[in-house]
């Protein structure tokens, strides 16, 4: 298809004041920029199936909350994320209060955190990121991270602008940031829209859950949050066709145990050669051994203390105590994949 590029984007709604709950059901009307890389298959974060939930207005049986710390840090330092961005590039930077929908294409949705204005006139959408330093690294020699640079191109197509900085924060100084500047690519927005398209139509609109698919945690992720309260049927009968999956999972099972006892044995000649050294430094918990080419042994042998309550103490409590136990324990649910082959 061609694209249309002849479009000012429409004000769906605006958000001032907005509380959050009537922001996610707004948002569950179309596909934000932040879906777009789960959509199409490549988010770190969630899944195709993940997003269709959403839009369809599906509550996850078991809602985790792993990582909200991150996402709370996030949303609070955007504001100091485009000031830095404002002050080193020189840029006029604003907010928009409003959620955008593209008028060519409904169901792709738009809530930017910033817009900008080069010197020359040019106004293009500002992403704001923030990271642990560790994450530097996939952004080395000019790149972003996919999933980030799918989230610019989406509100590009429905902002019909032609360029977006995405930009992250790693630290609290400011050489830990970095921005990075993306072109409107009509190729790839081309792309984009005909699969966002047909996971509104063929999967949301019908009502059609998307393959589960993805990185393995991901997708254990996924089941484990909508099929919390589906754990109880005992045993149903897979076809055939899956004994070469099973097989393969077996045949990779047996690898990683004999891996697993190697490893373990090369762990316990650690610790028997630890233990001499924890012998020669009897009371001091550092050592220091220098080689005859000069090189130094650094030697630490700290004691470390846990609080922690065992099994027996933590029964007395439920007996004793059973309003303190139910107050401050919690009974987490979680499934163990395990195979067994039985040779007939």
């Amino acid at each position: 298809m061609a694209l249309e590029l002849d479009y000012k984007a429409e004000v769906f709604v605006r958000t001032d004041d907005m509380d959050e709950q009537t922001w996610l059901d707004y948002r569950r009307k179309g596909i934000g920029g932040s879906d777009a890389a789960a959509v199409i298959g490549i988010s770190p974060y969630k899944t195709a199936r993940d997003v269709y939930f959403e839009k369809i207005g599906r509550e996850p049986d078991n809602k985790n909350e792993d990582g909200w710390v991150a996402m709370e840090v996030g949303k609070r330092l955007e504001d100091l994320v485009a000031a830095i961005f404002a002050k080193k590039t020189g840029f006029r930077i604003w907010q928009e209060k409003v959620m955008y929908r593209h008028p060519l294409y409904p169901f792709m949705l738009a809530d930017v955190d910033y817009f900008f204005e080069m010197s020359d006139g040019t106004v293009g959408v500002l992403e704001c990121k923030t990271a642990n330093p560790y994450a530097k690294e996939k952004w080395e020699n000019d790149a972003v991270p996919y999933h980030y640079e799918l989230q610019c191109r989406h509100y590009m197509a429905v902002k019909n602008l032609p360029i977006a900085y995405c930009v992250c924060l790693f630290s609290n100084s400011e050489n830990d940031f970095v921005y990075r500047r993306i072109e409107r690519d009509l190729e790839m927005e081309e792309d984009l829209i005909l699969q966002e398209e047909a996971f509104w139509t063929e999967n949301v609109e019908s009502r059609i859950e998307p393959i589960l698919n993805g990185d393995g945690d991901l997708v254990l992720a996924s089941l484990k949050r909508y099929q919390a309260q589906k754990n109880h049927l005992d045993e149903v009968l897979i076809e055939s066709d899956y004994c070469a999956a099973l097989e393969e999972i077996y045949r990779m099972k047996s690898e990683k145990a004999t891996m697993d006892s190697d490893s373990r044995k090369l762990e316990q000649r650690i610790k028997t050669a630890y233990a001499r050294f924890a012998e020669l430094l009897g009371n001091a918990t550092k050592g220091l051994c220098v080689a005859a080419d000069g090189s130094e042994y650094h030697i630490t042998y700290k004691p470390i203390q846990r609080i922690g309550v065992n099994k027996d103490n933590l029964q007395r409590l439920k007996l004793n105590e059973p309003e303190v136990y139910e107050k401050y324990t919690t009974t987490t649910e979680s499934r163990t994949f395990q195979l067994k082959k039985i040779v007939k």
